[in-house]
């Protein structure tokens, strides 16, 4: 069966509909994913493009004790504060627009919860549920050569992308995680993480569990208007 609509439209309408229902899932089941599945993931995921087929990424996944094993040295160094900031992610201060989207996803998302604005233990406590992947059976964490330069950072983040696509083509979710990074150190202790390897992002992945009220939110985006400029002369 041809899925072709036409010499002009769309051509893998299955892949749009991956990528416009991608959703930061906030809650798993706990049923476990097969290797097998994690393995075809990642091989397609590796189709990424990258300056001059570098393909800088590295991954370690996480399963089972290794996966209990990471969460619990993160929790503990949350708990104590001893934070260890892999990179600089955002500027300080944040600015407009910037600073009222990320407000509103905040808002949207605690409402969701039931956390109040001004509940501050509730929405830290909130926040570590980062490190127990939301329940998920399944992390990712993404590294690269620390000598590697801006470009090698946008090759991971085109892999990484395609990891997040590939998941719901098998029926799995995701939570991308850059929140681990304010914990590097501690992260590359629990799991031997050479030194030498610098830590992008971690990555939740399962089954979405459609009881948490979290998986509810549905983020905005802009129009194509506001963000883009076409140009003919």
């Amino acid at each position: 069966m041809n899925d072709q609509a036409g010499p002009r439209g769309p051509k893998h309408v299955p892949a749009l509909d991956a990528i416009a229902g991608r959703r930061s899932v906030r809650g798993f089941l706990p049923d476990p994913v097969p290797q097998a599945t994690l393995r075809a993931i990642l091989q397609v995921a590796a189709r990424a493009p990258s300056g001059t087929n570098s393909q800088p990424w590295l991954v370690t996944v996480v399963t089972g004790a290794a996966r209990d094993r990471v969460s619990e040295a993160v929790l503990a160094a949350a708990r104590a504060g001893e934070r260890s900031e892999e990179y600089a992610y955002a500027p300080h201060p944040w600015h407009e627009p910037f600073i009222a989207r990320r407000r509103k996803v905040g808002f949207d998302l605690y409402a969701l919860m039931g956390v109040r604005r001004d509940d501050m233990p509730a929405r830290a406590e909130a926040g570590l549920r980062n490190f127990t992947f939301f329940g998920a059976p399944v992390g990712l964490f993404f590294t690269m050569d620390r000598r590697l330069l801006y470009g090698s950072w946008l090759d991971c983040g085109m892999f990484m992308q395609n990891v997040m696509i590939a998941a719901r083509a098998h029926g799995l979710e995701t939570c991308p995680q850059q929140a681990w990074c304010s914990y590097g150190r501690t992260v590359r202790q629990a799991l031997a993480i050479p030194e030498d390897q610098l830590l992008l992002s971690g990555m939740a992945l399962g089954y979405e569990d459609p009881g948490v009220p979290a998986n509810k939110l549905v983020t905005e985006r802009e129009d194509v208007d506001a963000f883009a400029r076409f140009l003919d002369e």
